[in-house]
C-alpha cells in the first residue's frame, strides 16, 4: 500500500518539476533565482509544490505578474520559497551524506542544521536580496541573518520531527537508495513548509523580506509595487541628485550664468534635505520618497533577539517532545 503510494507520488512529482521549471524560464517574469527556488521546492512537495506556484506566481498574462502577485499572503508565499528552498536542500544533501556515516542521530541533526543555515543564507536569502542591497553580497548576508535564522527555525521545527517520527516507523526509509527515504524527505518538507509560511507572511507585512517580483523590463510592471532597500533607496537618492546638478551646469552654461548662486543655493538645500530624508530612510524603513516602492524595514535588536530566542526555545521543546517517542542519542 505504502510503496504504492510513494510511485504515485513521484509519478505526479516529475511533470510537476519540469513545468515549474521550463514555464520560470520561459514565461513567467522572475530572476533565475526564483526559478531554481521554486524548482527545487516543487522537487520537494511534487503537485503541491505545482499548485502552489501557480496560484501564487505564475503569470496569468502579459503585463499582469506585478497585479497577480500583490497580495500579502502571495507575497509572503513566496518569500518562504526562498528559506525552504535552501534549508530543505541543506538537511537532504547533508543527511544523504551523513546517512554513511551511522552517526547517532543527534549529531545528524546538528549537521543537517548547520547545512540548512548556510545553504539558506548564503546561497538563496542572499542571493535573492542581491539587487535590494545594490548587489553588494556581504551587506545582504547581514542582513539577512534575522529573517533566515527565524524562518529556518520554523522551518526545522516542521522537518526535524516529521523525519525523526516517519524514519522510525517506516522501515527501510533510512537509506538514500531507497524511495521511501526520498519520500520522507518530501513528507518533512512539507510540514516545514506549513509551519513557516505564518511567519513569511509577517515579514512581509513589516516588510522585513520581499516576496516575488517582476523582472524589471520582462513585464509591464505596476508602479509602487515591491520593496527597496535603505541604502538601494540613498544610491536612488544620490543618482538623482547627480542628474541634477548634470542639467543645472548644462542651464548655466547656455546664458543661465545670471542665476548661478541661486541654482548653487537649491542644489546645496535640495541635495541636504535628500541627504536627510535617505538617512531616515535607513534609519526607519520608511516610504521611498522617490515614489517607486516600499523600503525595507527593521526591528529594534532587542525584539530581534528576543524573537530569535524564542524560536530555538521552540525548536527545542519540540525536539524534547519528540524525543519522548523517538529517542534522540549522541
Amino acid at each position: 500500500m505504502l510503496d504504492g503510494v510513494i510511485t504515485l507520488w513521484f509519478i505526479l512529482l516529475v511533470p510537476s518539476v519540469i513545468f515549474v521549471l521550463l514555464d520560470g524560464l520561459l514565461r513567467t517574469p522572475i530572476s533565475w533565482i526564483q526559478v531554481l527556488a521554486w524548482t527545487l521546492v516543487t522537487a520537494y512537495t511534487g503537485p503541491i509544490g505545482l499548485f502552489m506556484y501557480m496560484l501564487s506566481c505564475r503569470s496569468p498574462g502579459p503585463g499582469m505578474h506585478d497585479a497577480y502577485t500583490k497580495s500579502t499572503w502571495k507575497q509572503g508565499l513566496n518569500s518562504e520559497m526562498h528559506c525552504l528552498a535552501g534549508d530543505a536542500t541543506g538537511v537532504i544533501i547533508s543527511a544523504v551524506v551523513v546517512s554513511g556515516f551511522g552517526l547517532a542521530n543527534g549529531f545528524d541533526l546538528l549537521i543537517e542544521y548547520v547545512s540548512a543555515f548556510i545553504c539558506g543564507l548564503f546561497i538563496f536569502q542572499a542571493l535573492m536580496m542581491l539587487p535590494m542591497y545594490g548587489n553588494r553580497y556581504l551587506l545582504a548576508v547581514r542582513k539577512t541573518i534575522f529573517v533566515e535564522t527565524v524562518s529556518m527555525n520554523f522551518v526545522m521545527i516542521g522537518m526535524f520531527p516529521a523525519m525523526l517520527l516517519l524514519g522510525h516507523h517506516v522501515e527501510g526509509s533510512m537509506s538514500p537508495t531507497s524511495l521511501r527515504f526520498w519520500f520522507i524527505m518530501d513528507m518533512a518538507t512539507i510540514a516545514g513548509g506549513v509551519l513557516a509560511y505564518p511567519v513569511n507572511v509577517w515579514f512581509v507585512s513589516k516588510h522585513l523580506k520581499h516576496g516575488c517580483m517582476t523582472l524589471p523590463g520582462k513585464d509591464k510592471a505596476a508602479p509602487h509595487i515591491g520593496h527597496r532597500s535603505p541604502e538601494q533607496s540613498a544610491m536612488h537618492h544620490e543618482h538623482e541628485g547627480m542628474n541634477h546638478e548634470h542639467m543645472d551646469h548644462e542651464h548655466m552654461d547656455h546664458g543661465m550664468k545670471g542665476h548661478e548662486h541661486m541654482d548653487h543655493e537649491h542644489m546645496d538645500h535640495g541635495m541636504k534635505g535628500h541627504e536627510h530624508m535617505d538617512h531616515e530612510h535607513m534609519d526607519h524603513g520608511k516610504m521611498d520618497m522617490g515614489g517607486s516602492g516600499m523600503a525595507m524595514g527593521g526591528l529594534p535588536l532587542a525584539q530581534s533577539a528576543s524573537i530569535v530566542v524564542g524560536t530555538f526555545i521552540c525548536l527545542f521543546i519540540v525536539l524534547w517532545i519528540v524525543s519522548r517517542f523517538v529517542p534522540i542519542t549522541f
